[in-house]
């Protein structure tokens, strides 16, 4: 950053008053937010993409009442990381409009827009020259999009927010800030009233710190940032006034950053295969990373959601330049601090230690996909863009032409701006996400398996497969890839090649939960109980919540005959989640068979009600209540089952013998014939057509109709009876 001496009175020029006109009217700020809603506006109508269900739909069960938000501020692995200021929002968000997008990516804009502008009231109050155009690159750079347009960033702005707020309410505390330099010592008499000030903006600053840890622990730069502030003004830090007031502040991040890189590593995963390296290989990681933002920076060309992860390989010479240039850069500007001033060196100094805990040198768990993401840099890069801007306006000021700084910015802003519309357009949805990432890197392993996954719950298994063999082909060891193919040849009736991929999934991760789970459901079908019931009792160890192995290790248990189990086991599925649909109709279906009818209609009923459109449901409850001869409320089921389902012939068939039994039978024998439309072949349905028809006293239809039964079955005894009683002689 640089720095320029006060003016001694505003211009009159135009450019005089334009400057004005930046630095006071708060309608600019308002112009400020009207230009980044338009430069997000293809990302406000995206729905969620990857990981966004871990915040959203896949935490459902904490986001329904206050028992889960006190999980996620008391249970520091309720969530993915422990930020439960973060988490808080989407609570609130999900009891404020649900799981309807377009609010959430409103907030995320309102948030990036108030932290550009609390980045532009830091910079004016350090005296920052070009603070209204940093503020500006900031709001519209499309390397900002990724923490912006992906819902899961929701930490990144407003964890950035936080931090700004925390270092304004410092300023306010700190006596070093140039303004309060030049005042004049206060008087005895206000000497009470200036200290009480000070101490409510420390403690209001260290409150909003604390806040942005919550929200994100990336944050943790906010004291050394302090501390380099006061050597960029002063050139010297001074123990008693700058650095006893950080410890705290430091002790805070210190203890959040141990906590999250411990989850990082034991709750995420962030470890084993990928993520071995020497610690040589982590200093060309680190090295290369800051060029890498730098240079996005600063040229936001072929931008991508999952950029190709680096080959580390200490035996290149020319890999060795990365971290010998950079440790270069920073030594020259450190020693060239007194000819060009502290400015630059503190810039990039807050540069690169912001980007320090995503270098390498510590694991995250994005890192075994790649070891730079877009979002890592949002808050490190207004280091560079502040030490850009202000190069530009003090190179106007010099060449005493103010308006090239204008001219400057009417240039890069609308051009930074298109940029940010293109880029946040391809998170109109995970769709589009997945394809352009493919596109600019044909060797995104994740994203072949993560477009194969949404075809896989689309149930388009065909066109999954191959984008899964795609993964497997760039990395053989994904296990995620092995998994969800398994999972498609499972659906395809290929139970072998099945159960080779998912038994290598968990040969990868032996912790799993879900590869054992879809291991357990492939041995579920292939009839060999035993041996899925010991894989869903190992998911079951593992995530004691599982309630879709817990449903179907009581499905393995029903077909064993061990049904008093099988029930505790649904009702177990059920108390984890109360809205489980399938684990009452399951439980509806035992109940039937151990003829209690009466508890099979509730069963039946509860999974209706919390999945309407449940087709089997509606035709297993009509059903039961046509035997307990509640044969208007078994039609109305029956008609719901064929709403959903026109093609369900046993529910055609069923619904016409309902009908029968109620003497309707001119509507009987039209869902007679509409079965027989559907199973020509159904040698009972043709039997029950002739039945309706005797009724109707249609003998000659009837005896067709027999006839037609016993050339499918010629041991059918209903019809020859039939036809002995009716005179007519055996086809």
């Amino acid at each position: 950053m640089m720095e320029r001496k006060p003016a001694v009175q505003a211009s009159r020029s135009p450019a005089g008053r334009f400057r004005l006109w930046l630095n006071n009217r708060w309608w600019c700020g308002l112009f400020l937010c009207a230009a980044s809603f338009l430069a997000y506006l293809p990302s406000l109508r995206g729905g969620f993409v990857w990981d966004d269900d871990s915040w959203t739909t896949g935490i459902s069960a904490l986001l329904h009442d206050t028992s889960g938000l006190s999980a996620m501020w008391l249970r520091p692995t309720a969530l993915q990381q422990y930020i439960p200021l973060t988490g808080t929002t989407f609570w609130l968000d999900y009891h404020l409009w649900g799981f309807w997008t377009l609010p959430y990516h409103v907030e995320n804009v309102l948030l990036h827009t108030l932290a550009a502008l609390l980045f532009w009231r830091l910079l004016q109050r350090l005296d920052v020259p070009g603070a209204w155009l940093a503020a500006a690159v900031f709001a519209l750079h499309p390397i900002m999009v990724e923490s912006v347009a992906w819902i899961t960033e929701r930490k990144n702005v407003l964890s950035l927010v936080f931090f700004l707020a925390a270092l304004l309410a410092y300023l306010r505390y700190a006596p070093w800030v140039m303004g309060d330099l030049g005042r004049a010592r206060p008087t005895n008499s206000s000497t009470s009233r200036l200290t009480s000030q000070r101490s409510f903006f420390y403690g209001l600053a260290f409150g909003l710190f604390i806040c942005a840890l919550l929200a994100k622990p990336t944050t943790f730069s906010m004291p050394a940032v302090i501390l380099l502030l006061c050597w960029w003004k002063r050139g010297e830090i001074r123990w008693q006034m700058d650095v006893l007031p950080t410890l705290p502040f430091f002790v805070m991040a210190f203890g959040l950053c141990l906590a999250t890189a411990w989850l990082e590593k034991n709750h995420l995963g962030a470890q084993g295969r990928g993520f071995n390296m020497l610690f040589s290989e982590r200093c060309l990681v680190a090295g290369r990373a800051p060029w890498f933002y730098a240079a996005k920076l600063f040229w936001p060309d072929n931008l991508c959601f999952l950029y190709p992860r680096w080959h580390p390989d200490v035996r290149l010479w020319w890999q060795w330049l990365y971290p010998a240039t950079a440790a270069g850069t920073l030594l020259a500007l450190w020693l060239a601090r007194k000819r060009i001033g502290r400015g630059p060196a503190t810039a990039v100094f807050i540069f690169v230690g912001s980007l320090f805990p995503l270098l390498g040198f510590v694991n995250a768990y994005a890192m075994r996909y790649s070891f730079v993401w877009d979002h890592w840099v949002y808050l490190p890069s207004l280091g560079l863009i502040a030490l850009a801007a202000a190069l530009v306006a003090l190179a106007a000021e010099q060449l005493r032409t103010p308006a090239m700084t204008y001219a400057f910015a009417a240039v890069i802003l609308p051009a930074l701006a298109i940029l940010t519309w293109q880029q946040s357009g391809k998170y109109s949805n995970i769709e589009t996400l997945w394809r352009t990432t493919i596109a600019r890197n044909p060797d995104a392993f994740l994203a072949y398996n993560n477009l194969g996954y949404i075809y896989l719950q689309r149930g388009e298994v065909d066109q999954a497969i191959p984008y899964l063999k795609n993964a497997l082909e760039i990395n053989s060891n994904f296990f995620e890839a092995h998994n969800n193919l398994g999972n498609a040849l499972m659906r395809k009736g290929r139970l072998g090649e099945a159960m080779e991929h998912l038994k290598k999934a968990i040969e990868i991760a032996p912790d799993s939960a879900e590869s054992h789970y879809n291991l357990g459901n492939a041995l579920l079908q292939d009839g060999r109980l035993d041996e899925a019931m010991e894989q869903f009792n190992r998911v079951l160890e593992m995530e004691p919540d599982y309630a879709k192995a817990c449903n179907n290790l009581a499905v393995a248990l029903m077909r064993s005959g061990r049904l008093d189990e099988a029930v505790a086991k649904y009702r177990k599925a059920l108390q984890i989640n109360p809205a489980y649909a399938e684990a009452y109709y399951n439980l509806g279906c035992l109940f039937d068979r151990q003829d209690r009818l009466d508890d099979a209609v509730e069963q039946y009923q509860k999974a209706i009600r919390f999945k309407p459109d449940y087709v089997e449901a509606h035709y297993h409850l009509a059903m039961v209540l046509g035997v307990r001869g509640r044969l208007d409320e078994a039609i109305t089921e029956f008609q719901q089952a064929i709403q959903l389902k026109p093609d369900h012939a046993d529910a055609h068939g069923n619904l016409a013998n309902a009908l029968v039994a109620q003497g309707r039978l001119d509507e009987a024998l039209k869902e007679y014939r509409l079965t027989l439309t559907l199973v020509p072949g159904s040698a009972q349905a043709h039997f029950r057509f002739g039945e309706a028809l005797q009724q109707q006293k249609n003998i000659t239809a009837a005896i067709e109709q027999y006839r037609e039964t016993l050339r499918l079955d010629a041991n059918h005894e209903g019809a020859k009876q039939q036809l002995r009683a009716l005179g007519a002689n055996n086809p």
